[in-house]
């Protein structure tokens, strides 16, 4: 089957994206170092990098990744098995880590300590997933639209995505990505992303001018910064199929 790529460019970071069954995201890293191409696939996370020379082509660099599409999805195939979401397991919703229990009724609801999933415990992974997605997209609309008002900006679409390489985007036209698993990790870690997005409808860089930006709106967002570091390779790994 032919493969197909999408590029793209998120805060002047090259992203390419090969369109398959899954798709894989691809970071493109420029360094000094490299004298050739070389990809690397993480361990922890599943974040695939393919480094180049600074004077590199970027569709070399493509074709290149593409040459070895096969080993990437081999790599991928063999990471560690990811935990999954189930019936008697748990999942964490806003930093705090709640029991899947069967429920009563035809809506999903959180309940002493509780995701109650009512209906097929087949679907309870799908179920969940959906629920987190609307509570994600509520929560990060309500805190974009909070951070963009304090600049004078105005936010001009959402979007979510279930991405391995960043939590979140801007572009210059003011529509903003993020990852729905955000809705995992405790609210001030989401605030602080929406922070850091919405920064960049000011700056487009991380410069420090738009670290200026960030601190004027979220002070002290070096903290929730560092929990996403230490923890953000354990929300990437939650399995929902």
């Amino acid at each position: 089957m032919a493969c197909r790529w999408r590029l793209q460019w998120y805060l002047g970071n090259p992203m390419a994206e090969i369109i398959g069954d899954p798709p894989i995201e691809i970071t493109l890293r420029r360094t000094a170092r490299a004298r050739r191409f070389s990809l690397r696939v993480g361990q922890s996370d599943g974040r695939v990098t393919l480094s180049l020379p600074l004077r590199a082509r970027e569709a070399e660099a493509l074709d290149f990744a593409r040459a070895h599409e096969g080993w990437i999805r081999n790599a991928l195939s063999k990471l560690p098995q990811s935990p999954r979401i189930t019936l008697g397991g748990q999942v964490m919703v806003e930093g705090e880590l709640l029991a899947i229990a069967a429920g009563a009724g035809r809506a999903l609801r959180i309940e002493a300590g509780q995701v109650l999933v009512p209906g097929d415990p087949l679907r309870v992974p799908a179920r969940i997933a959906a629920f987190l997605k609307v509570r994600a997209r509520d929560r990060l609309a309500a805190a974009s639209d909070f951070y963009a008002a304090q600049l004078g900006r105005k936010v001009s679409q959402i979007s979510l995505r279930d991405t391995r390489s960043r939590w979140g985007s801007c572009s210059p036209d003011g529509a903003l990505m993020y990852n729905w698993r955000l809705i995992m990790a405790p609210p001030a870690v989401l605030d602080y992303v929406a922070a850091h997005e919405v920064a960049h409808l000011v700056e487009m860089n991380h410069s420090a001018a738009f670290w200026a930006v960030v601190s004027q709106i979220y002070p002290n967002w070096q903290v929730q910064r560092d929990w996403l570091k230490r923890n953000g390779a354990a929300l990437q790994a939650v399995r929902f199929d």
